[in-house]
């Protein structure tokens, strides 16, 4: 099971869970106060700003950190639960979740993903620059941008609240 939080509600959703490995996805600069029950090598940070283009002093999604998430979700056991945060769990962290459950997922369709993912959470707005980028990484040809659009932008909100998405 993959847990998507924002980061307010990061140590709450690990020991809730009992999660045992934690992907970051937020900005460069960012604290994470990773909780006492996630060892190091079980944490990944993936520096970069939550944008969808280029733009002058910011970090836009690239091929190494999707290469970088999908390395951690192909060498996540999956034992315990995985939680994936951003800083508002709204963007960058769906994104994750929805690129690492296609991954974990070869054969399962992109859009049956995509309406989990929606019908999870009413405010997940995934990052569709990383989502373009991990389609690609994945020879999906198009469907994960496909079934991502057709899921729309989620519904207003500063942060959201926790939330799962099966990865099988």
């Amino acid at each position: 099971m993959i847990h998507v939080c924002p980061l307010s509600r990061l140590e709450e959703t690990v020991l809730r869970t009992r999660a045992a490995h934690v992907l970051s996805v937020i900005n460069v600069a960012t604290p994470v106060a990773l909780p006492a029950s996630v060892e190091r090598d079980n944490h990944l940070f993936v520096g970069f700003n939550d944008i969808t283009a280029p733009q002058d002093g910011l970090i836009h999604p690239a091929g190494e950190h999707v290469d970088a998430i999908l390395g951690f979700a192909r060498r996540w056991p999956r034992r315990a639960p995985l939680v994936v945060h951003c800083y508002a769990g709204i963007s960058r962290s769906t994104a994750s979740a929805y690129i690492a459950a296609c991954a974990l997922n070869p054969s399962r369709d992109e859009a049956d993903i995509a309406r989990a993912l929606r019908a999870a959470s009413p405010i997940a707005t995934p990052n569709a620059l990383l989502v373009a980028l991990a389609d690609e990484a994945l020879g999906r040809q198009g469907r994960m941008i496909a079934a991502i659009a057709a899921i729309g932008r989620g519904a207003e909100a500063m942060e959201n609240v926790p939330f799962e998405l099966a990865v099988d």
